[in-house]
């Protein structure tokens, strides 16, 4: 699981300050299934990220060792990432090899100007910005930032996309990549939406999550390169205040239908 990363994280965090300086969020945006699952429910087999090893990131994996409550185990048609503006040749080549026909930019438009996403062969990308209307103010509280996700329609349409895409493409048997800056906030919530949507207990969804800080040697106490679970906590308890549960977060607040729940499992689930 040691990342291979030929772009030094403190390079990383020096753009992701300039973001900061020139006013924009650097990070942002993030079930259904088992949406009541208590955040200290503990799985039966404390399962960790499956790695996608690639030289030019350092957060890269998938869900395939995870199970649903169920014990249905998750495929590995999706794939989560950081930035991928240093992918090499062989980078985009073993992302060819894994099927990647769709690639999800969560990032806001001067992220892209700053570090250009590459054209990866066979993909399609679609620019999903997260916090393209969010206030500068959400750098200040980071727990405003996660609460923002849930709340901004703006960035719940990006996710209800992002999700619909994962439907589709997956469905096909292809992989979606989605991916923000540093893959841990924005990202890190449309994974804890995903997985607590087919049915992975709220332990691994948290574990899941806090898998970030160990892929980019962070602590959960620097806000610029770790995580800290009460981020990941306030998303949730904002989708539970503003929508009544996070099942009325899926339906009313992401739009999405029973069928597309169900397409969605279908997808991916093994």
């Amino acid at each position: 699981m040691t990342p291979t990363r030929s772009l030094p994280a403190r390079r990383l965090a020096a753009t992701l300050a300039a973001l900061a300086v020139v006013g924009m969020p650097a990070l942002a945006p993030t079930m259904v299934g088992s949406a009541g699952a208590a955040p200290s429910q503990q799985s039966a087999v404390a399962a960790t990220p499956a790695a996608v090893e690639l030289a030019g990131t350092e957060n890269t994996r998938t869900f395939a060792n995870y199970r649903t409550t169920a014990g249905r185990k998750l495929n590995d048609r999706v794939i989560r990432s950081d930035d991928l503006s240093s992918l090499t040749a062989a980078d985009m080549k073993k992302l060819a090899s894994l099927h990647v026909t769709s690639i999800i930019d969560f990032r806001t438009q001067i992220e892209r100007t700053i570090q250009p996403e590459p054209q990866v062969p066979g993909a399609t990308l679609h620019n999903f910005d997260v916090l393209g209307a969010a206030p500068v103010t959400t750098l200040v509280d980071l727990s405003s930032a996660y609460r923002t996700f849930v709340t901004d329609a703006h960035a719940r349409s990006a996710f209800r996309n992002t999700l619909l895409d994962i439907k589709s493409t997956a469905g096909k048997g292809d992989a979606v990549l989605y991916h923000c800056s540093a893959g841990k906030d924005r990202t890190g919530w449309a994974s804890a939406v995903l997985l607590t949507i087919v049915g992975v207990d709220r332990a691994t969804v948290e574990r899941d999550f806090l898998a970030s800080n160990t892929f980019r040697h962070a602590s959960a106490n620097d806000p610029l390169n770790g995580v800290n679970i009460s981020w990941l906590r306030s998303a949730f308890a904002a989708a539970d205040q503003t929508f009544g549960s996070f099942d009325n977060y899926v339906h009313k607040g992401l739009g999405l239908t029973n069928a597309d729940i169900a397409g969605l499992k279908k997808a991916v689930l093994a």
